[in-house]
């Protein structure tokens, strides 16, 4: 099914259609969309959690016929799928389409959810604001060197906070964090590319998501469709109150 342009799958939705093209490059989200589009799988499953200026999502099977009020968003196929992250290639602009997934705490290897996914709108951000959001996400780099080092050293941060030596722990604490600034410092600093820096102060999107979710297709036609939805009233759950519905998602052969 593989061509120069890429599949293209058409998504039939309750507010009109929306075209979306997979990326040759993310192989195993490409023919399991593909494969779940082809066995009916999201015929009747509802665009279930919408937040404007972020994403809409879609997908859970359980959602099929779900009553009003009904928390959705865990139903899945049995099986996830291994992260294919094309970073920064593919990047979280405006109108991509990407897999959702359980958090790092229970997930970390960053595994796809086998069914959900969602549309990113976002938000459209100054250049200033991509330029501290990249000092933050570079001073997180060097806490999550330090803490890394701190669980390694438990025992003996233990002992020397029993021992009520201050001087001790601190001299400990120092040490770390010179030992977290020597591993980070070989590390080229976080910079985002000028093709993010033009999308996301442009089109906007979502770059605090990016090389978290697999990214792997875009919108190419109806992205009207997906604003549409994104306005759409919502409870607290983040659900539509009118249900938005997925029809059918048919290859475009």
């Amino acid at each position: 099914m593989e061509n120069k342009k890429g599949t293209q799958l058409i998504i039939e939705t309750s507010k009109g259609n929306i075209t979306v093209e997979l990326y040759d490059d993310t192989p195993t989200h490409r023919d399991n969309f593909i494969k779940l589009a082809h066995d009916g799988f999201y015929e009747g499953t509802l665009f279930h959690r919408v937040i404007k200026n972020f994403m809409i999502q879609g997908g859970d099977p359980d959602s099929k016929g779900a009553p009003a009020g009904k928390q959705l968003g865990m139903g899945d196929t049995g099986y996830t799928l291994p992260a294919e992250f094309v970073y920064p290639k593919h990047f979280h602009k405006k109108g991509v389409l990407s897999a959702a997934r359980q958090g790092d705490e229970v997930n970390p290897e960053r595994r796809s959810s086998g069914c959900q996914f969602y549309i990113v709108t976002g938000q459209i951000y100054t250049p200033a604001q991509l330029t501290s959001m990249e000092q933050q996400l570079n001073q997180m780099r060097l806490k999550t060197a330090f803490d890394s080092l701190v669980r390694q050293h438990m025992k003996e941060i233990y002992k020397i906070r029993k021992s009520g030596d201050t001087d001790s722990l601190q001299q400990l604490q120092d040490r770390l964090i010179a030992e977290a600034h020597a591993q980070t410092a070989n590390e080229p600093p976080f910079k985002f590319t000028d093709e993010q820096k033009e999308a996301y102060t442009t089109i906007g999107g979502t770059p605090h998501l990016d090389n978290q979710y697999t990214v792997f297709g875009e919108v190419i036609e109806g992205l009207e469709i997906v604003d549409t939805i994104q306005q759409v009233k919502t409870s607290r759950a983040d659900r539509p109150e009118e249900d938005v519905i997925i029809r059918k998602v048919s290859v475009v052969e």
